[in-house]
């Protein structure tokens, strides 16, 4: 997910107890070993090592704790992590030269098919899988070579102490500073995150919010230009909304789910509202010419296991998609997670192709959009 920011951010402002019941929390996870560990034992024993590309941060400490060491622990292959921000410049770089040093990585839904059609990624063994893994993760999630590792979503959230007696629940709230005031922060870097929301402010059905036309991007702007003075500031990094908001710094903003779980977990007075959140998925892929294709093959298998996807739900706080997850997760954090259908049916699944479509000009819709958003935030 190339707008993950890789760093791990602290939660200020939180108090001794907040921390004591985070800390009770992580050492309260379930053990899934028990019966994951005999099928793994059986099923994706090996040796040596796979390379798996994430970024960094509580992101990738979440994914080691929870999924990586009892991968190693279970098969006895270790898991190299390799971090940075973005893989898909990095792996166009490997493939044209010849010499690919990652295994397992994720990318962004809409990068995926011309790296596909390029011959970037090895087919998927879904013979490895187990039955509740096939079964969890859609059909329509699961591609030849790639198959969705993780839902995110660009959601609104408020400060409770802000509103203690009711907060805002939509969007149309978001926009409404005289029933709902206080300080706004929106993602500064895309205009895809913001765009959607500014048309569910105006009316618009979330049904019709794609594709991003020109006469729906004029009155997404129009819309935007009512809010843009209530945005005390324009975030760029993914902890930086949730510490804002802890700060006291917003009264409400759009945030990335996961940074948002992890905070709430945390203990930090956040509310997650889910209603027109920004869906987007991105794409475990398993690189061709990698140095340990097999292992990558089992640590991808192990991941997509119901328990180990609950795993790496609660040590991210981005959910992995099989559904069958729900039922090892704990009560408190299913509520907060993209994969609960709950969740998931007030959301709008952004449209990749649209984006990556090429207008008369010959560049993409991505690339007019951004120029549109560039501009109008330097006005």
């Amino acid at each position: 997910m190339r707008d993950q920011d890789a760093s791990d951010h602290a939660l200020g402002g939180l108090s001794r107890r907040s921390l004591l019941r985070s800390t009770a929390a992580l050492l309260s996870i379930p053990l899934f070993a028990k019966v994951t560990t005999a099928w793994a034992e059986e099923k994706l024993a090996g040796s040596g090592e796979v390379v798996y590309f994430s970024f960094g941060g509580s992101f990738t400490e979440g994914a080691q704790r929870n999924v990586f060491d009892p991968f190693t622990k279970a098969t006895g292959i270790k898991v190299v992590s390799v971090t940075g921000q973005n893989s898909e410049p990095l792996i166009k770089a490997m493939h044209q030269a010849g010499r690919v040093d990652w295994d397992l990585t994720t990318l962004t839904a809409r990068a995926y098919p011309d790296m596909h059609d390029a011959g970037m990624f090895v087919p998927i063994d879904y013979g490895l899988w187990d039955d509740e893994s096939v079964e969890g993760v859609p059909a329509q999630a699961r591609f030849k070579d790639a198959v969705v590792g993780y839902l995110y979503a660009m959601a609104l959230a408020y400060d409770q102490r802000a509103f203690p007696k009711s907060g805002p629940k939509s969007w149309v709230d978001f926009w409404d500073v005289k029933n709902f005031p206080g300080p706004r922060g929106l993602y500064a870097t895309e205009a895809k995150f913001s765009c959607p929301p500014a048309l569910l402010a105006a009316g618009v059905a979330p049904k019709d919010v794609w594709p991003l036309t020109d006469d729906k991007l004029d009155r997404a702007f129009e819309k935007l230009n009512e809010i843009k003075p209530h945005v005390t500031k324009w975030w760029t990094a993914g902890g930086e909304a949730p510490q804002l908001l802890i700060n006291r710094e917003y009264a409400m903003t759009a945030a990335y789910d996961g940074r948002l779980v992890s905070a709430i977990n945390q203990g930090a007075p956040i509310k997650l509202v889910w209603d027109g959140a920004c869906l987007n998925y991105a794409y475990s892929v398993i690189l061709k010419g990698g140095p340990n294709t097999t292992n990558a093959q089992k640590l991808l298998a192990f991941m997509n296991r119901a328990q180990i996807a609950a795993a790496w739900s609660q040590g991210t706080g981005y959910a992995a998609p099989n559904t069958n997850q729900l039922k090892y997760l704990p009560a408190d954090l299913s509520p907060l997670l993209a994969v609960n259908p709950e969740n998931s049916s007030k959301c709008i699944v952004e449209d990749s192709a649209w984006l990556t479509a090429k207008r008369p000009d010959g560049r993409t819709n991505l690339d007019h959009l951004q120029e549109r958003w560039l501009a109008w935030r330097a006005q």
